[in-house]
């Protein structure tokens, strides 16, 4: 059997929502079906997740899928069980819930045989992961520079080199040159990874024709869990490395110590009370200055409250789980 030129590695675990839209996507891609394959490392699903996969390979026998088990249950992990496994010189790394556009792995492809970068990758598009008005406002909210500061893969409109890529595609050498994921982490582990490619010299590409979509968390608490945990194991990557904290990272810790700090000192001294009020009020104006103007462009009146709470939401939890981890160095999950 003739080796895939790319293998597409897959984390998975309870995916039976988004697992066929994302390997029909695969199959529809431009590259060429016969030079890929697809291995999925899967956390031991309890849901129908096995078995659309399994259904699915057998409606489409040209498409070359291998399940592996990942009883870690960690996307790390399972990203180096699938990439250990992979028969392709080339990966390119793709999350379940998420659905590439037809030419994402041949755009990837070409930019990286170009040397344009070590690991190459596209801007993400969000999308509401259910249908509500909270959904939708948190998707917006997601990809909003607010929401997301400097992360380039969220909005860029422009070709160039980034600190990360979220579903890159790479030479598998290059991974085992790099030394795969951190199976320490449960979060931060691309930002981690890239981290180490570019102290080796490696350079990040990001182009915005390569494009897909991701499906945001579709409520608060599912978004405050998610973002608390990406606070949370920040903390564990940068005593690893110190130098990757970035100012739309140090932002969220910063914002939850200074209200806490004037909330305590305001029943003491009358300072502090106008401090705290002055500061929430400049802050809700900002997001609701951005929502209102997004609200009009999408005629929708829900986002005019729906956007300032998820990105309080995302603020609040990302900077209570850096300092809870930064509170407790020992914890290692939450």
């Amino acid at each position: 059997m003739t080796s895939p030129e790319v293998s597409i590695v897959i984390p998975c675990l309870n995916e039976e929502k988004t697992i066929l839209s994302l390997l029909e996507s695969i199959l529809n891609q431009t590259f060429p079906v016969a030079k890929l394959e697809v291995v999925i490392a899967d956390g031991l699903s309890d849901d129908k997740t096995r078995q659309i996969i399994a259904d699915f390979q057998q409606k489409h026998p040209e498409m070359k899928i291998w399940v592996l088990d990942n009883p870690a249950r960690r996307i790390p992990t399972g990203l180096n069980i699938a990439i250990r496994a992979a028969g392709g010189e080339i990966l390119t790394r793709m999350d379940a819930h998420a659905i590439p556009a037809a030419d994402y792995v041949e755009r990837s492809v070409t930019a990286l045989k170009q040397g344009l970068g070590d690991n190459v990758g596209g801007v993400i598009d969000v999308n509401p992961g259910a249908d509500t008005w909270v959904a939708r406002s948190i998707s917006i909210a997601t990809a909003h520079p607010l929401g997301v500061g400097d992360a380039k893969y969220r909005w860029t409109t422009k070709a160039g080199e980034a600190d990360t890529v979220a579903f890159g595609t790479y030479f598998k050498k290059k991974v085992e040159e790099v030394g795969f994921y951190n199976e320490d982490l449960r979060a931060n582990e691309d930002y981690e990874f890239n981290s180490r490619l570019r102290s080796m010299g490696g350079k990040i590409w990001i182009d915005p024709q390569i494009r897909a979509v991701y499906y945001s968390r579709p409520t608060l608490a599912a978004l405050a869990r998610q973002y608390f945990a990406y606070g949370f194991w920040k903390v564990k990557m940068l005593r690893l490395y110190p130098k990757t904290l970035r100012w739309r990272q140090a932002l969220p810790p910063l914002f939850v110590f200074g209200v806490l700090m004037l909330l305590l000192l305001s029943g003491f001294f009358s300072l502090a009370r106008w401090g705290l009020l002055i500061g929430l009020g400049i802050y809700f104006f900002i997001l609701a200055a951005a929502s209102i103007v997004t609200a009009v462009k999408r005629s929708d009146g829900s986002l005019f409250w729906g956007i300032p709470l998820a990105i309080l939401t995302m603020h609040f939890s990302w900077g209570s789980g850096f300092w809870w981890s930064l509170l407790n160095p020992k914890k290692e999950g939450i």
